[in-house]
């Protein structure tokens, strides 16, 4: 494969890339009947006569789907349908019992809208076509020349997140992949955990020649479960139709495989188009209707978006890096804001951003527990934070005691005063002892008097190791300047 890609195609060829994400939504049970949702269970334990298509079991639609479904396309500036429609999607899989899907196909519950991301640190919005709902088939576990099928995810919630054909590289796609899994994660609609198959990619890629509108012909690249398989697949695609068309040969319309292993695609089948699948309305299931009143209850219930948050942090005069942590999770997030609120001043913003995305990430991470786990509440967190500012502790004795409120539910107050922990800002008594050194280290202060700035260090040390740490920096830094000034 000869063909170089440069930032979606190559200097004649440009890349026209659409994706459709499936989501599988939070819920207990499946779609359309009772039975449990659960990872790992034991092979088509989770089933029901709805899930395996026996005669006379008819289907109810999970409402709990339905309300994650929205939640997710309000968040992303979609138009709710008021009225949506389910579908059957005719195909025959051995993990799809009924021979047909349940989806929606002309009457979507959500249109429009877009999933922002960020391109070289600008933000750039891609859009939407829809998100729709439906409901998962089983899974095909191949054994040697067997197949063996586990239903247990067979008729599972998902969403189907489809965007407009506006991406235009691989590295686009994959950036777009994280941002819609950090966004249903911060919403509670998914886990987004792609190793389980919560988040499984579709792209359909094609090429042109750069300055033309008119859309080549596509491939779809089936189940990427990987941000970097997403990279790879799609490159690869690609670097393929470009090589395909400059040897005179046409691009097939088809569905393809990724191998990661060998790092290419296969051909699966034909592409199939609407036609194909006999889409017609389920005559089981009737149209879901939305109140105005459910849908501005759902969006009230919102919470600040990852990109957003970012944004804001920002302009509290964080740096990018620790804006982009402290919004990486809600849980995140929710932490941060909470112990600046108890902080009382936005003036804490960076010193409260420094501390949770290094000291307390650490000690947790210790711990074995995640920041929403944390024994240390916000507002007990805020305290520590307060004596550090007004320099009643330093930042050296504060990791001292930060352990100890972990272990405890103490306040760092508490602990300052029970282990005699203040800093020493009183400047006769931290006199006493800088005389003291300087009266010991004769040679040392003949060679700073001489010109050896750098035994300004040993002199601060030696004072905060006579005091235990003490001593407040910024007093013993102008007591042992206006000494060792004076001859």
């Amino acid at each position: 494969m000869s063909a170089k890609v440069v930032a979606g195609g190559n200097e004649k060829w440009e890349a026209v890339i659409g994706l459709e994400v499936h989501v599988q939504l939070a819920t207990n049970s499946k779609a359309f009947s009772g039975s449990a949702v659960q990872y790992g269970a034991s092979p088509n334990s989770l089933t029901d006569p709805t899930v395996l298509a026996l005669p006379g079991a008819l289907p109810v639609f999970n409402e709990e789907g339905l309300r994650l479904a929205m939640r997710l396309g309000l968040a992303l500036g979609c138009t709710i349908a008021k009225h949506s429609r389910f579908a059957r999607k005719h195909y025959f899989y051995p993990d799809q019992p009924a021979g047909y899907q349940i989806s929606q196909y002309d009457e979507p519950i959500c249109e429009g809208g877009f999933v922002p991301i960020l391109e070289e640190g600008v933000r750039k919005n891609i859009a939407l076509t829809r998100i729709h709902l439906e409901n998962d088939a089983g899974k095909n576990n191949h054994v040697g020349p067997r197949s063996l099928v586990d239903l247990n995810r067979a008729g599972v919630t998902l969403c189907e997140v489809v965007s407009e054909p506006v991406l235009r590289s691989a590295r686009e796609a994959a950036d777009y992949m994280r941002s819609l899994r950090q966004i249903v994660r911060y919403l509670g609609v998914s886990e987004g955990d792609m190793e389980k198959g919560q988040l499984r990619c579709d792209a359909n890629v094609s090429i042109r020649p750069r300055g033309e509108d008119t859309l080549g012909t596509r491939s779809e690249l089936k189940n990427i479960n990987s941000f970097k398989f997403v990279h790879q697949a799609i490159d690869h695609e690609i670097a393929r139709q470009i090589c395909v068309i400059e040897s005179g040969e046409r691009v097939v319309l088809e569905t393809r495989l990724w191998d990661a292993d060998a790092g290419i695609s296969r051909s699966m089948r034909g592409k199939e188009e609407a036609l194909d699948y006999r889409y017609f309305p389920d005559p089981d299931l009737p149209p879901l209707e939305v109140s105005d009143e459910t849908i501005e209850s759902i969006r009230s219930a919102l919470p600040e978006l990852p990109l957003d948050a970012r944004e804001r942090l920002m302009g509290l005069g964080l740096s990018a890096d620790d804006a982009a942590q402290l919004s990486s999770e809600c849980s995140m997030l929710e932490y941060y804001d909470a112990t600046l609120a108890h902080a009382g001043d936005v003036k804490h913003a960076k010193l409260a951003a420094n501390w949770i995305c290094a000291e307390l990430l650490g000690e947790l991470k210790r711990l074995e527990k995640g920041i929403g786990e944390s024994p240390l509440e916000p507002a007990r967190l805020a305290g520590l934070l307060r004596l550090i500012a007004d320099d009643t502790i330093s930042g050296k004795i504060a990791k001292g005691i930060l352990p100890k409120m972990l272990e405890s539910q103490e306040e760092a107050r508490d602990i300052v005063e029970r282990e005699g922990l203040g800093q020493i800002t009183d400047t006769g008594a931290l006199e006493a002892v800088v005389d003291e050194l300087l009266a010991k280290n004769p040679k040392q202060v003949q060679g700073y008097r001489g010109g050896n700035q750098k035994l300004l260090g040993f002199f601060v040390g030696q004072v905060m190791k006579a005091t235990g740490g003490k001593a407040k920096p910024q007093v013993v830094n102008e007591l042992l300047r206006a000494k060792l000034g004076a001859e």
